[in-house]
């Protein structure tokens, strides 16, 4: 049995999604009253994209199952011991990730979230799970929160806050990637510039589209 496959977190897991689920319901129509267009827009802009994430502080806005299990499987496959996630909300991603550090022996998570409630309810979603002493937790504004204290080398992250902001996050975190550091972007096609970058012909990525949602890079080096 894996820590992932545990009563304990199988069932708190199941809680959130079908949380999740619940929420996106409710969500959807709160949002009606702004455009496709307009959210797009949104969710694209560096200056305006709080407006609309703000709008949604009480939906997880989750990883889906299929994301969430391919993240623990990167996690082991690639034997992570440090890893970076930018964008935790309630913590569904962040559970499947300190679980894969507990089975590969251990290592460090840096998660960060910008809405503090959140980032609350993450917290004691790991607690619950016993995995909060594997995820040290930055509250904030991540382009300034992940400038500072970072890991030597990283081996796997993920991108699931603003989107806008997936390419600068990526710069800001490049020089500790390593040769086989993977990144995850959920999402990616709200942000062109980011897909631009890691699929580019001699940019030190090899990427992929991975399902209808998702893109997976690794870092080859130059």
């Amino acid at each position: 049995m894996t820590t992932l496959t545990s009563t304990s977190l199988v069932s708190l897991l199941d809680r959130l999604f079908e949380e999740d689920e619940t929420s996106s319901v409710a969500m959807d129509s709160l949002a009606a009253d702004v455009s496709k267009e307009e959210r797009v827009r949104l969710m694209q802009s560096k200056t305006e994209y709080l407006d609309f994430y703000t709008r949604l502080k009480d939906a997880p806005l989750a990883v889906s199952r299929e994301t969430a299990s391919l993240l623990y499987m990167l996690a082991r496959s690639c034997r992570a011991k440090s890893i970076v996630e930018f964008g935790t909300s309630i913590g569904i991603s962040t559970l499947h990730l300190a679980a894969a550090l507990q089975d590969n022996g251990g290592g460090r998570l840096i998660t960060s979230e910008f809405e503090p409630g959140k980032l609350a309810r993450a917290k004691a979603n790991l607690t619950a799970a016993g995995l909060v002493n594997l995820v040290e937790f930055r509250e904030g504004d991540a382009m300034k929160i992940l400038s500072v204290n970072r890991p030597e080398s990283i081996d796997l992250l993920l991108l699931d806050g603003a989107k806008s902001l997936y390419l600068d996050i990526l710069a800001l975190l490049e020089d500790h990637f390593k040769p086989g550091t993977l990144i995850i972007a959920d999402n990616a096609d709200y942000c062109p510039e980011y897909l631009e970058r890691v699929r580019s012909v001699g940019s030190g990525y090899m990427s992929i589209p991975f399902a209808e949602d998702v893109e997976l890079s690794m870092w080859l080096g130059k």
